[in-house]
């Protein structure tokens, strides 16, 4: 059965959205048991969420997304793990990762506006006294994220003309 759930997480992980019914005849089990299979991922926290992909240039909301690179203290007994649940906890942020590298943490964080990040940095995320340094850099386009390419590229059509 474990590689039935595999090929389940990797079937939701591209669509969500992919109904029991559809599942079932691509893997080639009952629709009971891919529910019942889905229920105890979620109970095990295998699944942790659903999510929707929102290109949010091609709607009128203003966001900006931030990667800052952190470098900490690490807390006795702790590690990483106290700062970044702190860290993890503001609202602003949407995901902490712990790095192997020159920094410790990544932060990706969304504002409405360059300022509205600045300041989280400077106000919240600098202020705790474990930070030591941080790092900010601001996305300016995306092309792929979670596998999901944004825009294709469209292919020159001109005929070629040599001499």
């Amino acid at each position: 059965m474990e590689k039935i759930r595999e090929l389940i997480l990797e079937l939701i992980e591209k669509n969500s959205r992919i109904n029991p019914e559809d599942l079932a005849v691509m893997l080639g089990i009952s629709e009971v048991d891919v529910i019942n299979e889905i229920q105890q991922m979620e109970k095990e926290q295998i699944i942790c969420g659903y999510h929707t992909l929102i290109n949010w240039d091609k709607t009128s909301k203003d966001s900006v997304t931030a990667l800052i690179e952190v470098r900490v203290t690490p807390q006795r007994g702790e590690g990483f793990d106290k700062i970044a649940e702190r860290i993890y906890r503001f609202h602003e942020v949407k995901a902490v990762y712990l790095m192997s590298g020159g920094f410790d943490l990544t932060v990706i964080i969304e504002g409405s506006t360059l300022k509205e990040v600045a300041l989280f940095v400077s106000q919240k995320l600098s202020a705790l006294d474990s930070v030591l340094s941080t790092a900010t850099h601001f996305v300016l386009k995306r092309y792929k994220d979670h596998g999901v390419i944004f825009e294709e590229r469209k292919k020159d059509e001109r005929m070629v003309v040599s001499p």
